[in-house]
């Protein structure tokens, strides 16, 4: 880790500093932000910038617009950064335009510039040099806060690092704190290492199941992915969720894991229903008998206790994708009681993606876990051993 260019190894006195944040954060119909969460986690590094004096301009993406609209504004994000920090928050009109770069210009130390949504210029998911060279204009150093997005190469993300050398640029608080964990969690795991992997897809964890595979003691796979797996074993799954392309890639998953000597555990038992719906009748089916035409949504009471036996002796968990469909309520038990007996452990327990945040916010057991990763797919890509775009370009280069 100590190849990554910290914030703390920067002369920040009085300077001006464009600070990379992730605040991208769910909200309501009427754009009341519903967790925020990704908003406090910056908090470290702009009061450590505030600290030293600094003048800062936060920048960040919401949503995927495709075109500029007040439903993507990050308005109610500097209000709420506002309320947190107890400072007004100047908000430009614009990311580039005459009134980005006005604001910018005149910044006085211990004030804070936010620029609009970022994603309302075409250039920054192109990673576009122009867009990132306006960028970089505005200030003479560049602090990467920004976990959630390391892993996309875009314009204030990768393409703006260029225009800044080693000295003046480097990761914030929140980016190195992901990192350590990532690192600690694959390579210096306190054992039994235990990994609970959901979510409706294998597809999306193929690559990470592979790269853990040989550095767990254990494996639960639950949610709609554990059906490709219980396929590959020859169970008929009903019209649960299945990847038919993915049969012989889960089997041999299951065969290299019992090569390994690694414990996998697979749902004994699902609550089925003939619909993703909150109307329709479900009953509890062992997975043998999954009723023709009918489809499992999420763990049965007997998977439960079983996960629950597997995860009683473990030191380290990494929690990755719900149980079942958490959003209906009558399909999110197995995932928030998974949440409870996670945190009720003495595991050290890392949470990674935003699905499976949602349940532990859900369940209460936020403050019960060792920590919560802002990123999901940065998460799942340093799990699976990926260098990221985003992180690699502050890394010490070699002379």
């Amino acid at each position: 880790m100590n190849d990554i260019i910290s914030i703390k190894d920067l002369d920040l006195d009085h300077k001006k500093v464009f600070i990379r944040c992730d605040f991208n954060v769910p909200q309501d119909d009427f754009l009341n932000i519903t967790d925020d969460r990704r908003i406090r986690s910056a908090i470290p590094t702009i009061r450590y910038c505030l600290d030293h004096g600094c003048s800062i301009i936060l920048a960040s993406h919401l949503g995927r617009p495709k075109e500029i609209s007040s439903k993507y504004s990050l308005d109610p994000i500097a209000k709420r950064l506002s309320r947190l920090l107890d400072k007004e928050i100047i908000i430009a009109k614009d990311v580039i335009g005459d009134d980005a770069k006005n604001k910018a210009s005149t910044l006085q130390a211990g004030q804070i510039l936010m620029l609009e949504n970022l994603r309302f210029e075409k250039g920054e998911t192109k990673n576009d040099k122009n867009l990132a060279k306006e960028l970089a204009l505005m200030a003479q150093i560049y602090i990467n806060d920004a976990f959630g997005v390391c892993h996309r190469a875009h314009a204030s993300v990768e393409a703006i690092t260029e225009f800044f050398d080693e000295n003046h640029k480097g990761a914030g608080f929140l980016l190195q704190k992901e990192i350590d964990f990532a690192i600690n969690l694959i390579k210096r795991p306190v054992r039994p290492f235990v990994a609970v992997v959901g979510g409706s897809k294998v597809s999306g964890k193929l690559q990470a199941l592979t790269n853990l595979l040989p550095k767990v003691d254990k494996l639960i796979i639950g949610g709609g992915m554990a059906f490709t797996f219980l396929k590959a074993l020859g169970y008929d799954v009903g019209n649960s969720l299945l990847e038919e392309e993915l049969l012989e890639e889960a089997y041999k998953i299951l065969t290299k894991g019992k090569d390994l000597g690694v414990k996998i555990y697979l749902p004994v038992d699902v609550v089925t229903a003939p619909s993703c719906s909150q109307d329709a009748p479900m009953k509890f089916s062992p997975i043998q008998e999954i009723p023709n035409g009918w489809m499992g949504l999420d763990i049965g009471p007997a998977s439960v206790r079983l996960f629950k036996e597997a995860i009683s002796d473990a030191q380290t968990i990494w929690w990755n994708g719900p149980m079942g469909v958490f959003e209906i309520d009558k399909f999110s038990k197995g995932s928030i009681k998974m949440s409870h007996y996670i945190s009720e452990g003495h595991a050290t327990s890392v949470v990674g993606g935003g699905d499976t945040a949602d349940v532990v916010a859900r369940a209460g057991d936020a403050d019960e876990m060792t920590f919560i990763s802002t990123g999901g797919g940065a998460s799942l890509e340093l799990i699976e051993g990926k260098e990221l775009p985003g992180i690699k370009v502050l890394r010490v280069k070699e002379n």
